[in-house]
């Protein structure tokens, strides 16, 4: 992730309906200020959060961590008095990171935090070591490409946002082997932490060689580069064992709160399961599928049928192949055209900015009436660019509206990191999440007209 965060970049749309409070809003009024109540008066989000974090750990695609979870997640599932509770196959790839180790040799000897990026190839069985040309951007990058020959390229670009710096870690090491480099070295893609490297996927091109490739702390680049402007020649060591084994087995896990009038019409809520490696995912993306799915099981403890049924999906693979949300399209092409809206929670979950969303502009005028209803949790606000990697290929396939849920964007300082935990994420947060996404969804999915129907 992420695309949904760079719309949720987008600046807050304002719609009249919002503030004249029309009278259709009335009757959902008691309903949402119980549902934040319940949410709020105890820790359960966070505790079914810190179970799945804590007993499960890191998720990577194709991890025996990940199949546990999805397991646990259906008989947990199933014990909310969910209905139609299952998996969904997919195959997933499974790229197993192995040890790693990055030494700077010169100008002095130190071992350096580092992450491999995820689908990156390993270096030969003893490593490799090279001299290192630091570069600011891919301009820089083709000045000197009479350097970069044999050398390690370190990719010291500043975190302007996700969207804009992430093409470095993508892109960045295929540009380089272009030009003879043997690894790449990027700065990790968030703003400065404390020395925590950052992984993520790369994408390697046809057109050139798969070289080793790693993520080191902003802080480490920036001292690289002040010791190249110094004139200091920089050599490091870089091993990792890094490769792919066969695609293995996975699952979307599904569950439903069926609705009382119109069953077949579907509202579809969810994040994903899978996660990096490092940390414990709990923000990226445990606290996504967790705030998601407590919007059911609030519903249903509180005795809430909406009209139609409201559907929870944990996807699987977003993080380097993005397998579940196609598999998701793929397995329900057929009824994509009863879908009537798509909602994604991908962008941790610490205090709530409100939503993005992208449809309809009456439609939109709807949902900012909801929204207003969110309020007091500060969740009111509708901003542009609903969607996410997951649902994205569901809501383009239906031409289905699509809301991507916002939170207070503490999370590139975490994001892909070893200090995701749920330490970062308060019970207040993690409740006040799920509130808003349950009041949300209910209010879709219970309304007398099909969002995206109004005149």
């Amino acid at each position: 992730m992420k695309r949904i965060l760079l719309a949720a970049a987008l600046i807050a749309v304002t719609t009249p309906i919002a503030a004249q409070s029309p009278s259709w809003l009335d009757p959902y009024r008691p309903i949402a200020q119980r549902l934040i109540a319940d949410s709020q008066s105890n820790d359960a989000t966070w505790q079914r959060l810190a179970e799945l974090t804590d007993t499960f750990g890191p998720r990577l695609s194709g991890s025996d961590n990940l199949e546990k979870a999805i397991d646990w997640a259906v008989e947990t599932m199933k014990k909310d008095g969910l209905v139609n509770v299952h998996k969904e196959p997919v195959m997933v790839p499974k790229w197993v990171r192995g040890d790693e180790s990055l030494e700077l040799i010169a100008p002095v000897r130190q071992k350096l935090p580092m992450l491999g990026l995820g689908d990156a190839v390993g270096t030969p069985a003893g490593g490799l070591e090279a001299d290192v040309i630091v570069v600011k951007n891919f301009d820089e990058l083709e000045k000197r490409a009479a350097d970069v020959k044999g050398k390690i390229v370190l990719f010291n670009a500043e975190f302007v946002n996700y969207g804009t710096t992430n093409v470095y870690r993508t892109a960045g090491p295929s540009r380089a082997a272009k030009l003879g480099a043997i690894a790449a070295i990027v700065r990790s893609i968030g703003p400065m932490g404390l020395r925590t490297p950052h992984t993520g996927a790369t994408s390697y091109t046809d057109d050139a060689p798969k070289i080793p490739a790693a993520a080191i702390p902003a802080e480490d680049a920036n001292r690289f580069q002040r010791l190249q402007d110094r004139g200091v020649t920089i050599r490091m060591r870089l091993s990792m064992q890094a490769h792919f084994e066969a695609d293995a087995q996975s699952y979307n896990v599904v569950g439903e709160l069926r609705g009382r009038e119109l069953p077949n019409e579907i509202v579809v809520v969810g994040g994903h399961l899978d996660s990096w490696d490092p940390g414990t995912g709990a923000s990226d993306d445990a606290g996504g599928c967790v705030v998601t799915w407590d919007a059911l099981r609030l519903m249903k403890k509180l005795g809430l049928q909406p009209r139609r049924t409201v559907r929870v999906v944990l996807f699987t693979n977003e993080e380097n192949g993005d397998r579940g949300g196609t598999g998701y399209r793929d397995a329900h092409l057929a009824e994509l055209k009863d879908h009537v809206m798509l909602m994604e929670s991908d962008g941790g979950i610490f205090d709530p900015e409100g939503f993005g969303f992208t449809g309809p502009d009456a439609a939109r005028t709807t949902v900012a009436a909801i929204a207003s209803l969110l309020k007091s949790i500060g969740a009111d606000p509708i901003k542009g660019g609903g969607g996410g990697a997951d649902i994205g290929p569901a809501g383009t396939a239906g031409k289905i509206p699509m809301l991507s849920h916002l939170a207070e964007a503490n999370y590139f300082v975490i994001h892909h990191t070893p200090a995701d935990t749920i330490d970062r994420i308060t019970p207040r947060q993690a409740a006040n999440n799920a509130a808003a996404i349950a009041v949300m969804t209910y209010v879709i999915a219970d309304l007398p007209w099909r969002l995206g129907t109004e005149k």
